[in-house]
C-alpha cells in the first residue's frame, strides 16, 4: 500500500525548509529557501507545493511549523497569525489564512519548535516518552513543551525563551534581546552571540570564555524546566549546538551546579547525559516536525481547516 503522502513547511527566522513525504525515511523532495520579508517569502512557498501536487501524488496534508509567537487558539479572531516579533515586517502576519486560501487540505499548524518536539516524540529520541521538552538554539531560542503526549499549550504556547535568569557571576553584559535584554534568548541565542562576540557562533572556537555564559543561561532554563515541568527528557537542538556540540555537556555540568544536588532523582546523579541530550533527528528534527502537524492534521476528525 502506497505511503499517504504530506506537505511540510517549517518556517525558520533564517530559512524555510519545504518536505515532501510522510516519515524520516520517505522524504520524497525538499526545497530550502530564504526568510525574506514577508511577501516574497510566502509567494516563493506558494510555487514549490502546487508543483509537487502537479508532478507527484497529492498531498493529504499540510503542516506549518513556524517561528514565534504565534496565535495557536482557535477560538481567536487573531487564529494563525504572528504576533510582536524582532523579525522585521513579520509582525501578525497571518500565516494559516495565507495557507488555508490556497490548498484544501486539513492544515496543522503551531510553532517550529512544537513541531519538532512531536517529530522527536513520534520519530526521533522521545519516543515512548509522554513528557518531553525540546529545546532549540539558533536564531532564537524557543521550547516546545510535551505534557501527557499532547503539546502544552494554555492562553498561548510556552515562550520560555524570554524568561529571565540568574546571571552568571561577573557577566553584566545587557543581552541582545529587543524585548527584554539578557533573558535567555538575549543571552545564548546565535544573534546574541555574534553581537556579543563580532562573530558567527559557528566561527567561535570552543575554548572561548563566551561559551560559558551560554552554557550558564542555557542551564539555567534547563533548571526552570526540571522544577516546574518536570520532563521525562530534554532534548536541546538547533544551529548554535549542532555547530557547537561541545554545548550540551557544557549545559549538563551548568544544570548539575546549579541545582546543586536538590531533586534525587536518578536521571540527575547519574543518567545526565541521556536526561539532557541532542535530538535524535538531529538537524531534521525541525523539517520533519512539519509533516508530523501535517500527519495529525490528517488524522485529526472534522473538515479541512478555513480561515
Amino acid at each position: 500500500m502506497a505511503e499517504t503522502l504530506f506537505a511540510g513547511v517549517e518556517m525558520g527566522g533564517t530559512k524555510c525548509i519545504c518536505t515532501l513525504g510522510s516519515a524520516p525515511h520517505d522524504v520524497r523532495a525538499q526545497q530550502v529557501l530564504p526568510t525574506r520579508e514577508p511577501a516574497t517569502t510566502l509567494a516563493a512557498i506558494a510555487q514549490v507545493l502546487p508543483g509537487w501536487n502537479a508532478r507527484a501524488a497529492a498531498f493529504a496534508a499540510l503542516g506549518v511549523a513556524c517561528f514565534g509567537p504565534l496565535d495557536l487558539d482557535r477560538r481567536s479572531r487573531t487564529y494563525g497569525r504572528i504576533g510582536s516579533t524582532p523579525k522585521a515586517h513579520w509582525s501578525h502576519v497571518d500565516i494559516h489564512g495565507f495557507f488555508a486560501e490556497r490548498f484544501a487540505v486539513p492544515i496543522g499548524l503551531s510553532t517550529d519548535v512544537i513541531g519538532a518536539a512531536l517529530a522527536e516524540g513520534r520519530w526521533g529520541a522521545a519516543r515512548a516518552l509522554a513528557d518531553y521538552a525540546y529545546v532549540t538554539v539558533g536564531t532564537g531560542v524557543g521550547v516546545g513543551l510535551v505534557a501527557a503526549g499532547r503539546p502544552l499549550i494554555g492562553c498561548h504556547h510556552p515562550e520560555l525563551g524570554h524568561v529571565r535568569v540568574a546571571r552568571a557571576r561577573g557577566d553584566d553584559w545587557p543581552g541582545h534581546c529587543v524585548f527584554h535584554g539578557d533573558c535567555v534568548e538575549g543571552l545564548a541565542s546565535g544573534p546574541a552571540i555574534e553581537a556579543r562576540s563580532g562573530m558567527p557562533a559557528r566561527s567561535i572556537p570552543q575554548d572561548s570564555p563566551i561559551w560559558d555564559a551560554v552554557a550558564h543561561a542555557l542551564g539555567q532554563l534547563a533548571h526552570i524546566l526540571v522544577v516546574s515541568v518536570a520532563p521525562q527528557r530534554i532534548l536541546i537542538g538547533g544551529g548554535v549546538v549542532s555547530a557547537q556540540p561541545h554545548l550540551l555537556g557544557r549545559i549538563r555540568q551548568s544544570l548539575a551546579a546549579s541545582l546543586n544536588g536538590y531533586l534525587d532523582l536518578e536521571q540527575l546523579r547519574s543518567g545526565l547525559d541521556r536526561y539532557l541530550d541532542a535530538p535524535g533527528l538531529g538537524t531534521r528534527a525541525g523539517p520533519l516536525g512539519a509533516l508530523a502537524l501535517a500527519a495529525d492534521a490528517h488524522a485529526a476528525p472534522g473538515p479541512p481547516q478555513r480561515a
